[in-house]
């Protein structure tokens, strides 16, 4: 609230210095309106007009006038109505942040210094320099659902964000928010559990993008355009592959929440001292890897998802990728292999094949250059080593960049370099997405249907996305979001992530969502740990891949 606090501070002083001045009321009671809209707090009129200074006779004129004006929107409260709340309209919030953002240039040209407000990422200072995606605005009409939304998530950093501004958002909808996390297969096992009940416990459940063929099939998801105009979403807003993602035969079936791509994380400074490039290629990977591995003063080369089951399969699928292998036959297309036509019933396993054999060989090669737990560590286990400074390298999604980027005791904090996965021989540089999206599940009563989507445009909108960043999230699935100039301040991931996007590696075939994808990543997870054991051999690892994925695959009778 840096803005607020001085602009409050200095009237007092003109009020308390100058004997012939007078009380603002009208910038006192806006002052005030913002404030509370970013804490989350509730504004009564009473509250308001004690803020505004001034008799309460003529503290009650200011405030009609203001609301005559189309600053201020009432909400009730109560359902007779006597009883409003009294929140910024979004009319009042763009103009203050214009006045902010005047203010701040105009410390900055007469008394020669940049307000601190810059560095006051969310209680104000964020909207004034950036300019461009103000606060999100109260909804005109709260939200009718009975015992407020419910929500499900994943139980990551972007997620228990949401979690910390919950009194903003509700504020925003106007109605209370219980949300539940869950580790990703625990997630899984609760979204397909609440399809059997006859009527859904939530009203938006978050969705790992994988998981949608499976979910569309299993009917667990409503399609978006039976319930709202899709258009409204801005389609052309989020990131193409993270969109496309999110259909399934051609439908909608949520929005994108959190775009978040496994990337390479490398340390520049490290490679700056010693003179490396950084990785282009497997090759250079490996090369890299071993020039760093000293285990003798417990530091390794690099550090992976390579624990048992999902984690190592998600691995798999993604480093065969890398050799340019889609592991279903996928038709060729620019950018890689179509996924956006996985509706059907000719899709046959390609894991026992020289690409994907090559990316079994690069996966035991990359064991030589791991820390020594490197079989137990999956999703947040392979970044923390990164973040401590025990390995320069790491492939890791962008939503686990807070663990570095917030903590500036971090030796990778502000030294972190991000790269598509570098490429094996026969590909090409590809960030495949993950993310989450929001759905609605099919089985939500129809009369709380119309109010699950307002609130889930609502938590996905551009203003929602870079409250998020401002906080700590590290993952933008809008273009919008990315662009801003005070995001983009805060972090080079996001505009390496929309730069990744429009060079078109961003993509989403190297996991295609195919309904039976959760039992792939169980067997390659199953099978490349043995491998990565040493108990098998590539080669019959693939084989014994290649087999239970046909078996997986193959329609079961009607």
């Amino acid at each position: 609230m840096a803005v607020i606090d001085f602009m409050e501070a200095f009237g007092r002083e003109v009020e308390q210095t100058l004997p012939l001045s007078a009380p603002n009321p009208y910038f006192s009671m806006t002052a005030h309106l913002v404030r509370k809209h970013l804490e989350g707090k509730i504004v009564t009129p009473s509250s308001l007009v004690a803020a505004s200074g001034v008799p309460y006779a003529t503290a009650m004129r200011k405030l009609s006038e203001m609301t005559e004006a189309g600053m201020i929107e009432q909400r009730p409260r109560t359902k007779s109505g006597k009883t409003v709340s009294l929140h910024a309209s979004a009319q009042l919030l763009e103009s203050w942040g214009q006045l902010s953002d005047r203010v701040l240039r105009l410390a900055s040209a007469h008394l020669g210094a940049a307000s601190e407000a810059e560095h006051d990422y969310y209680f104000g200072g964020s909207y004034l320099a950036a300019h461009s995606i103000n606060p999100p605005a109260v909804l005109p009409e709260p939200l009718d659902l009975p015992g407020g939304v419910r929500v499900l998530v994943h139980g990551d950093p972007t997620f228990m964000v949401m979690d910390t501004l919950k009194r903003q958002f509700e504020q925003m909808i106007g109605t209370s928010i219980s949300q539940r996390a869950f580790s990703i297969d625990r997630l899984h096992e609760e979204v397909l559990r609440n399809a059997t009940h006859k009527s859904s416990r939530y009203d938006i459940v978050a969705v790992d993008l994988p998981w949608i063929g499976e979910f569309v099939s299993k009917g667990v998801l409503l399609p978006l355009d039976e319930v709202m105009d899709i258009e409204r979403l801005d389609p052309s807003d989020f990131h193409t592959a993270g969109w496309r993602a999110t259909h399934w035969a051609g439908r909608p079936y949520g929005v994108p929440s959190q775009t978040t791509p496994e990337l390479f994380f490398y340390r520049k400074d490290l490679f700056a001292q010693a003179g490396l490039e950084p990785p282009a290629t497997t090759d250079d990977v490996l090369r890299v890897a071993e020039h760093f591995h000293d285990p003798a003063h417990g530091r390794y080369g690099i550090a992976w998802n390579a624990a048992r089951g999902t984690a190592l399969g998600h691995t798999f699928l993604m480093t065969c990728a890398d050799f340019g292998h889609p592991v279903l036959n996928l038709a060729p297309i620019a950018g890689g292999f179509d996924a956006d036509h996985l509706d059907r019933d000719d899709l046959l396993a390609q894991f026992d094949s020289p690409a994907a054999e090559a990316a079994a060989e690069y996966l035991l090669h990359l064991m030589s250059y791991s820390p020594p737990d490197i079989l137990s560590m999956s999703w947040y286990e392979r970044v923390r080593p990164y973040a401590s400074g025990r390995v320069p390298m790491a492939y890791g999604y962008t939503l686990l960049a807070p663990y570095f980027e917030l903590d500036p005791g971090s030796p990778a904090h502000d030294a972190t370099g991000y790269l598509p996965h570098p490429a094996g021989p026969g590909g090409a540089p590809v960030a495949p997405v993950g993310g989450y999206m929001l759905g609605i599940p099919a089985n939500l009563p129809p009369e709380r249907r119309a109010a699950a989507a307002e609130a889930l445009i609502a938590f996905t909108s551009p203003a929602a996305q870079k409250l998020y960043v401002l906080n700590g999230s590290r993952t933008a699935p809008r273009y919008s979001v990315g662009a801003d100039p005070e995001v983009q301040r805060i972090s080079t991931i996001f505009s390496a992530v929309d730069a990744m996007s429009w060079r078109d590696e961003l993509q989403f075939w190297p996991r295609p969502p195919v309904p039976q994808i959760c039992n792939l990543f169980e067997i390659c997870g199953q099978e490349i740990h043995d491998m990565l054991r040493g108990v098998t051999t590539p080669r019959a690892a693939l084989q014994a891949v290649q087999k239970r994925a046909e078996a997986a695959l193959r329609p079961r009778p009607s």
